[in-house]
């Protein structure tokens, strides 16, 4: 099923400032949060939903990605989202801070995702970028690309906990599991009332006791991973597409990073790309030209005939239609452009020199005055 469109979720035009959509982000969860639905999932599916439309538009680049390309610029490569990559308390923790005090200070705070957790900081992996080197014909057709990267992954031992057991972890004393220390100091203002990630635990609420030995405590480890990235139809040099939770692993279990696939285009040894349409270069001889024919040209697929009037004149483009390229945004599929010039043999036979020889006064080999007009109007327009 087809992603609905990210504006349209927060019910925000697509000029709308920062703020705005953080506005109708903290409207759309606060209305379908699961604690005020329990057991709808009608309303924690659109609660995910509005989740996944804030990370885009709030994230600049991101934003500039899904303006240009749609979904395929931010997560056409897979079907990725948050209903399939993140947890419900992963969302809690990563855009809980845009609540301030409401539900009771705490994001998720009627009274089960999210209200334990605080302040804990969740630890998120790293970006991957990768580059992927498509030929016209995948790019026409789309296409599904096995790679294999070097990543960080979940650690198989402790399964990314860094702890050697499920006893070898305790709550961090220093803040008592919260992840952040309070401090109160007195000013000439009066009390003020500051909190700092706590230093002991870095802010996960928790200390390792005694580390897994296989990873040394990180909960990741360095490894190889196939991926399979599907690349729709119709993307072009230096598109960036996007798989979220597909990069790097977080320690301790955090949330995974993106990988960010960059698209290169192979040369084609006959046609020339010009966004959806392409460009082919067809030369003819004199007799061609003259007395007309039928020719083959290359297309993505094979080849196609086409046929050439009598008379044809250099310069003259023949046009295929949609034997282009698609777009990606659905708008169609372009055309195949033939651009026709003449050979003039350099060396001539004396059989053929006097052939031609025979045709320099015949009328019809003659340039019409109308011919000289339009290329003297074009030698005078270059001009101007």
């Amino acid at each position: 099923m087809a992603k609905r469109d990210y504006y349209e979720i927060l019910g925000v035009g697509k000029t709308a400032t920062a703020d705005e959509i953080k506005k109708a982000y903290r409207k759309k969860a606060i209305e379908y949060h699961p604690d005020k639905n329990p057991g709808d999932k009608a309303a924690e599916e659109k609660f995910k939903e509005a989740a996944e439309a804030y990370d885009v538009l709030s994230d600049t680049q991101k934003r500039q990605r899904y303006d240009q390309f749609g979904h395929a610029g931010v997560g056409g490569a897979s079907s990725g989202g948050y209903g399939d990559g993140m947890s419900m308390d992963d969302i809690f923790s990563q855009f809980g801070d845009i609540f301030g005090g409401h539900f009771g200070g705490h994001f998720g705070g009627f009274s089960g995702f999210g209200s334990s957790r605080g302040g804990r900081r969740v630890n998120r992996g790293s970006d991957l970028r990768v580059k992927v080197k498509l030929s016209l014909s995948e790019i026409a057709k789309g296409v599904d690309k096995k790679i294999k990267v070097k990543k960080a992954v979940p650690c198989r031992t402790c399964q990314g906990s860094g702890a050697e057991d499920a006893n070898s972890t305790k709550t961090c004393e220093t803040c008592h599991g919260n992840g952040v220390v309070t401090r109160v100091t007195n000013t000439f203002l009066g009390q003020m009332q500051t909190q700092t990630t706590c230093p002991t635990c870095g802010g996960e609420g928790r200390v390792i006791t005694k580390k897994c030995q296989a990873c040394n405590g990180e909960g990741i480890v360095r490894d190889d991973e196939i991926i399979t990235i599907n690349i729709p139809a119709g993307v072009g040099e230096g598109m960036q597409l996007s798989m979220s939770g597909k990069g790097n692993a977080a320690r301790h279990g955090g949330v995974n990073g993106d990988l960010l696939i960059l698209i290169e285009e192979e040369r084609h040894p006959e046609l020339i790309r010009d966004e959806n349409d392409l460009l082919y270069s067809l030369l003819l001889s004199v007799p061609q030209a003259a007395l007309g024919a039928t020719v083959e040209v290359p297309t993505i697929d094979g080849k196609a005939k086409v046929k050439i009037e009598p008379g044809t004149q250099p310069g003259k483009v023949l046009r295929l239609r949609n034997k282009g390229l698609p777009s990606i945004h659905n708008y169609g599929t372009g055309d195949l452009l033939v651009n026709i010039s003449v050979y003039i043999p350099e060396t001539l036979s004396e059989s053929e020199k006097a052939t031609l020889g025979g045709l320099e006064n015949s009328p019809n080999f003659q340039p019409q005055k109308s011919m000289k007009e339009k290329i003297f109007s074009k030698f005078r327009n270059m001009f101007d």
